[in-house]
């Protein structure tokens, strides 16, 4: 155990802040130049994938068959630790967005680089301005045929599954996109919440079969969030 808390708090911890620093400044500027956000998208898909092999996460995906073909998807997750954006990122070929704090895009050229790369606030306590940039994100997909990756529990979970706010589905009925549940396993092992102790595990991403919205009024938000609740916790339920 001493062993493993020195290899991560002196190598594997300095290796992601650094390739997070590295990667970071790249996407900044090259945010200068593309306007659609597949640089900064291809650039996030390396930086996760550093992230993995030096956390030493074996990493596989199940089911990448069940996205629909050239479509945009609402990616509904669970959220088990900080690793699972760049287990998603390095795991799904998709043209991913996602929505960030609102305060990130308050500071001087963070704000104006996520915005440059598609990216949405997250507005909590506020749901007029909440319901605003979920209508912003549906046009978003529309509009650049983009997915977006949201974390309905509303925040990391240190041991069952939250019951899921409404605004994943809201999006994708908004959107008229299908919603796609993804279940995240092994991450919390990688990297705990409360913990910068870093370590070699197991992590799969399962990804369940879409749900179309097709005719679903918004009235319909909470019985689709109730039904990706139940598929996301029979994936992460599921054993190998």
């Amino acid at each position: 155990m001493l062993w493993s808390r020195l290899r991560a708090y002196l190598l594997i911890d300095p290796l992601i802040i650094l390739a997070t620093l590295v990667f970071g400044l790249l996407s900044l500027l090259s945010s200068a130049f593309d306007k659609s956000g597949h640089t900064q998208h291809a650039i996030a898909r390396l930086w996760a994938r550093i992230l993995l092999a030096v956390s030493g996460a074996h990493a596989r995906v199940e089911g990448l068959e069940k996205l629909p073909p050239g479509a945009s998807c609402v990616l509904v997750a669970n959220h088990e630790s900080y690793m699972d954006i760049p287990a998603v990122l390095a795991l799904i070929p998709l043209q991913i967005r996602f929505f960030a704090k609102n305060g990130l895009f308050r500071i001087p050229l963070l704000g104006g680089h996520l915005k440059r790369a598609g990216h949405l606030p997250v507005v909590r306590g506020n749901p007029r301005a909440s319901l605003k940039s979920l209508s912003e994100g549906a046009r978003l997909m529309r509009e650049r045929g983009v997915s977006v990756l949201l974390f309905p529990e509303g925040g990391r979970s240190p041991g069952q599954l939250r019951e899921f706010k409404e605004g994943a589905a809201y999006l994708a009925i908004k959107a008229g996109a299908p919603a796609v549940p993804i279940g995240i396993v092994g991450t919390r092992a990688v990297l705990p919440m409360a913990s910068f102790h870093v370590r070699p595990h197991a992590v799969t991403v399962r990804i369940g079969d879409p749900i179309s919205t097709d005719g679903l009024k918004l009235d319909a938000r909470a019985e689709l969030s109730h039904t990706l609740r139940n598929k996301v916790a029979e994936l992460i339920a599921r054993e190998d």
